[in-house]
């Protein structure tokens, strides 16, 4: 394929630096490190490439393709990447976080709570999996509920870091509501850590961000008693 690149082949690794990059989860910017011509393949290009890079790699492990249960792993595994957990990656698929008039001039905390959060580690590619917390102040506007879990939704959708998820998330809601009294509280725990390396399953990782008003500490406190708060729904 013409337009495919050879990302892997230019870079030299330090796999001891690479190592300890991946084990410490640090991230290297606010945004998501993309290349330029990050689209110019199609969907079905990626799924195609993908696909027969994802075959060598089982092939590698000394799999045989040619066995009726793996056989279609490459094409799944390739369109689970660019339709499903990576489908952040793509600008058309950002949320139209459309703002709405505060015409009832509702000037308290609102808080979205217990949003599912499903993103994948960019330094192992495997999955972390919990729950995010999100609250504003309006300034006059608002947004509609669903598109707070669509916005956390779809930055979780590709390769990320906890911490740089939580910026993202905040750094789109201050934009979509021309407010910056925000707060992000994440909670997940990571598959690269309870299933290589210390194999803890138990621990797991809290990152927030507090702007404007929540940078108050009673006003923080207000919003944790919030996302404590167990309700019966049913």
């Amino acid at each position: 394929m013409s337009k495919e690149k050879n990302a892997v082949g230019s870079l030299e690794l330090d796999h001891t630096e690479a190592d300890e990059i991946g084990d410490d989860h640090i991230s290297t910017s606010v945004k998501t490190p993309l290349r330029e011509d990050a689209f110019e393949l199609t969907d079905g290009e990626k799924i195609e490439v993908i696909e027969k890079h994802f075959a060598k790699i089982m092939e590698a492990l000394g799999l045989d393709l040619n066995d009726e249960s793996l056989s279609g792993t490459p094409q799944r595994v390739a369109k689970m990447y660019v339709k499903e957990i990576f489908k952040g990656l793509n600008p058309k698929n950002r949320p139209d976080a459309r703002k709405f008039g505060n015409k009832y001039e509702y000037g308290d905390m609102v808080v979205v709570k217990n949003i599912n959060v499903t993103s994948f580690c960019e330094h192992h590619f495997l999955p972390f999996i919990g729950k995010a917390h999100v609250a504003y102040y309006s300034t006059g506007k608002v947004i509609g509920l669903s598109k707070i879990n669509r916005v956390v939704d779809y930055y979780a959708r590709r390769p990320q870091v906890q911490e740089r998820l939580t910026l993202q998330i905040a750094d789109e809601l201050e934009t979509a509501l021309e407010s910056k009294d925000v707060a992000v509280f994440i909670e997940s725990k990571h598959f690269c850590v309870s299933t290589r390396g210390i194999q803890d399953r138990e621990s797991s990782t809290v990152t927030t961000d507090y702007r404007g008003q929540f940078k108050d500490e009673i006003t923080q406190q207000r919003f944790i008693d919030y996302i404590k708060t167990q309700t019966d729904m049913a």
